[in-house]
């Protein structure tokens, strides 16, 4: 009598698992295992619409002096040059780096300065914002000592008081973190003022004279003196110039480092991150000029 279907192919199923077993030992069939294939994996096609990403550009900062460089001379920046500083950080990263301090730099650059800019340098470097927020400070004071400090600035009020020009007004010494700013003029006078002296400065070399002098007399000091802008110019220790800020930035490891100024001969204050290995220098005559070098170097 014939096992009912059920048990038929129970048997069936059990003998074949049987002689599956009995082959492999024999070496009759490879193991279930060996006859997987894997097929390679197909490509993915891009998205409807989306273009090939270009690839990444190299990693860069474009780094500006302020006066005679986006600005007129202690004029504010003009709207047009600020919203092309903002295309151009679509492109690099975008700092300042100034003689002047914070709040000064405020004025001419906006409020809103530390988030329009990844980098902020007031004061060469010695005060430094980055990336929105308060990073770094240094003091004159605590680095030269009250005496040099005082034998400095008592030296300079009397140099000033002998000279003799068309105007003096106020403020012949301003005291920065970083930095003494020295004004023969004094920083108190007017716009037009401040053009009248520097057309004057031109022919007779009022600055120059100044800070001729100043190095005989502190030779040996560890200071540096820095004529920039229009009305005066900057004393500080060795060093502490703009590439002061060089330090900061060397930490976060860019490939390229372009820097624009317009006070970039010798005695300027543009003049040594200008000549700096670390940087690819651009000498400038005005904002237009910083924008029409910045265009052939990024937008064509």
């Amino acid at each position: 009598m014939a096992p009912p279907p059920r048990a038929a192919c129970r048997e069936r199923k059990a003998r074949r698992r049987r002689e599956g077993a009995e082959g492999r030992r024999a070496g009759r069939f490879p193991a279930a295992s060996s006859r997987l294939r894997f097929l390679p994996a197909r490509p993915v096609p891009p998205a409807a619409g989306r273009a090939a990403m270009a690839p990444p550009q190299r990693a860069a900062l474009c780094l500006f002096d302020v006066d005679g460089t986006l600005t007129a001379p202690r004029q504010k920046i003009t709207a047009e040059m600020a919203e092309f500083l903002q295309r151009l950080r679509q492109k690099v990263k975008v700092g300042v780096v100034g003689g002047s301090d914070f709040e000064k730099i405020k004025e001419q650059l906006g409020d809103d300065v530390v988030e329009k800019f990844d980098y902020v340098f007031p004061e060469n470097g010695l005060v430094a914002y980055k990336d929105g927020k308060f990073f770094s400070k240094q003091n004159i004071q605590g680095y030269l000592g009250e005496d040099i400090l005082q034998d400095l600035i008592n030296y300079c009020l009397s140099y000033i008081a002998k000279i003799k020009l068309p105007k003096k007004r106020g403020t012949f010494i301003e005291f920065r973190n970083g930095m003494l700013n020295v004004s023969p003029i004094g920083r108190s006078c007017s716009q037009e003022e401040r053009i009248e002296f520097y057309e004057l400065d031109k022919k007779e070399h009022i600055r120059e004279k100044f800070v001729a002098d100043l190095r005989r007399e502190f030779a040996g000091k560890g200071l540096t003196f820095s004529i920039g802008g229009q009305i005066s110019f900057d004393v500080f220790p060795d060093g502490w110039d703009k590439r002061y800020c060089l330090g900061i930035i060397a930490k976060d490891g860019y490939e390229t480092i372009y820097f624009f100024g317009d006070k970039t001969m010798p005695g300027g204050n543009d003049y040594e991150i200008f000549t700096d290995s670390r940087t690819q220098g651009h000498s400038v005559t005005s904002p237009q000029d910083t924008r029409r070098i910045c265009e052939e170097l990024f937008f064509k």
